[in-house]
C-alpha cells in the first residue's frame, strides 16, 4: 500500500518525512520567487531600474554555491560521495551519470531563476507552465523505468493537470513571449533526463543510494553554473552575455547585492527540499506532484505577498481555482497515508499498566 507518511533519509539525518521535506520547499520557494520578481521589476523601495534575469544570475549563481557548501560541509554529506585520488589527496568526486544529472540541474536552477524575470508573464502562470510540463513527464518516466503506479498517483495526476488546463483555458490571459518558451523548453527537458537518472540508479532501498546520488549531483549543479556563466559572459556572443558582464562586473556596487545573495540561499534551500522529495524511493507519479505542488503553493504566495506588500498585480480567479485544485491532489496522495496511520492506532492492543509491586 502507498503510504504518505513513510519517511525519505536525508544525507547526514534522521528520516525525515517527505512531507516535511514538501514544506520546507515551500518555505524557500515563496521568498525565493517574490524577491526574484520583485528585482526583474525594480519594485523594491530605493530601486530606480529593475534587474534583468542575465544580470541577476552571476549574484545568485555565487550565493547557490556557497549555500551548497555549507549546507554538505555542515551536514558531513561529503562522507556519501564516491572519492577520487589525487596525489596525496582524495576529494570527493562524482561518478558519470551524477555529472550529467548534475549539469542538468544546472539547467534547471538557470531556467527558474529566469523564468521570474519576463515581462508581462505572472509568477503563477509561468510556474504552472513548468510544474505542468515536469507532472506530463512523470507517468512517462515511471513507464520507461518500468515502476508500478498506485491509483492516488493516478488520480492526484489527473487532477494536476486539470489545475494547469484551469490556468491556461478559456478566461485567462497568458502571456508567453519566446524567449520565455525557450526557457520553459530547456527546464522540461532537463527535467525529463534528471528524472530518468533519479529512476535508474537513486529510487531504490538500497542504503546509502539516495545519498550518494544527491551529494554528487550538488557538488556538479552549482559550480558548473557558475562556470558556464562565466564562460558566456566571455565570449561576447549575444546581448545575454553583455548582461552576464554587466552582473559579474557590477555585482559588489549594487545596493541589492545582499538581497541577490538571499535569492540565490533560498534557490539552493529549494535545490535541497527539491531534490530530497523527488529522491523519495515511491514512483515519480507521486513525487512529482508532492514537489510540484509546493511551489505552486508558494507561487501563489509569493504573489499575494507582492500585491499586498508592494501594490504588484495580486493572484487571478483562474490561478486561484488552479491552486485549489493541487491542493485537492496532494490531499488524495495524503489520504492512503493518513487512513493506515489511523488504522494501525485502532488495531493496537492498550497499553495495560503494570501492577504495583507488593
Amino acid at each position: 500500500m502507498l503510504r504518505g507518511a513513510d519517511p525519505v533519509k536525508a544525507p547526514g539525518k534522521v528520516p525525515v518525512s517527505i512531507w516535511w521535506l514538501a514544506f520546507g520547499y515551500f518555505a524557500c520557494y515563496l521568498p525565493y520567487s517574490a524577491l526574484t520578481k520583485a528585482l526583474s521589476l525594480g519594485a523594491l523601495p530605493g530601486m530606480a531600474a529593475g534587474l534583468p534575469g542575465f544580470v541577476l544570475l552571476p549574484s545568485t549563481a555565487v550565493a547557490t554555491l556557497v549555500g551548497m557548501f555549507l549546507y554538505l560541509w555542515g551536514s558531513r554529506s561529503f562522507r556519501y560521495a564516491g572519492h577520487r585520488r589525487f596525489g596525496r589527496w582524495e576529494l570527493p568526486w562524482p561518478g558519470r551519470w551524477t555529472f550529467l544529472s548534475g549539469l542538468c540541474t544546472t539547467g534547471i536552477i538557470a531556467t527558474t531563476t529566469l523564468a521570474y524575470t519576463f515581462d508581462g508573464t505572472s509568477i503563477v502562470f509561468m510556474m504552472l507552465l513548468m510544474r505542468g510540463g515536469v507532472l506530463v513527464l512523470a507517468p512517462l518516466v515511471d513507464a520507461l523505468s518500468g515502476r508500478r503506479v498506485a491509483w492516488p498517483s493516478r488520480v492526484a495526476l489527473v487532477i494536476s493537470l486539470a489545475a494547469l488546463l484551469v490556468a491556461t483555458g478559456p478566461g485567462a490571459s497568458p502571456q508567453l513571449s519566446l524567449v520565455a518558451g525557450l526557457d520553459l523548453a530547456v527546464y522540461i527537458a532537463s527535467y525529463f533526463v534528471r528524472l530518468r537518472f533519479m529512476s535508474r540508479l537513486a529510487k531504490n532501498d538500497t542504503p546509502g543510494t539516495r545519498e550518494r546520488y544527491f551529494v554528487e549531483e550538488q557538488m556538479v549543479a552549482t559550480p558548473a553554473l557558475l562556470v558556464l556563466l562565466a564562460l558566456w559572459a566571455l565570449s561576447g556572443v549575444g546581448g545575454a552575455a553583455a548582461q552576464l558582464r554587466e552582473g559579474f562586473l557590477g555585482m559588489f556596487l549594487r545596493p541589492t547585492l545582499p538581497l541577490e545573495f538571499a535569492v540565490g540561499l533560498l534557490s539552493q534551500g529549494s535545490g535541497i527540499f527539491g531534490g530530497l522529495v523527488l529522491l523519495d524511493p515511491r514512483e515519480n507519479t507521486f513525487t512529482v506532484p508532492v514537489n510540484r505542488a509546493s511551489s505552486v503553493f508558494a507561487g501563489v504566495g509569493a504573489t499575494l505577498a507582492l500585491s499586498l506588500l508592494l501594490g504588484l498585480p495580486g493572484v487571478g480567479a483562474t490561478d486561484l481555482a488552479g491552486a485549489a485544485l493541487v491542493t485537492v491532489a496532494v490531499a488524495v496522495l495524503a489520504a492512503p497515508g493518513v487512513l493506515a496511520a489511523r488504522r494501525r492506532l485502532a488495531v493496537s492492543p492498550a497499553v495495560t499498566p503494570a501492577p504495583p509491586a507488593p
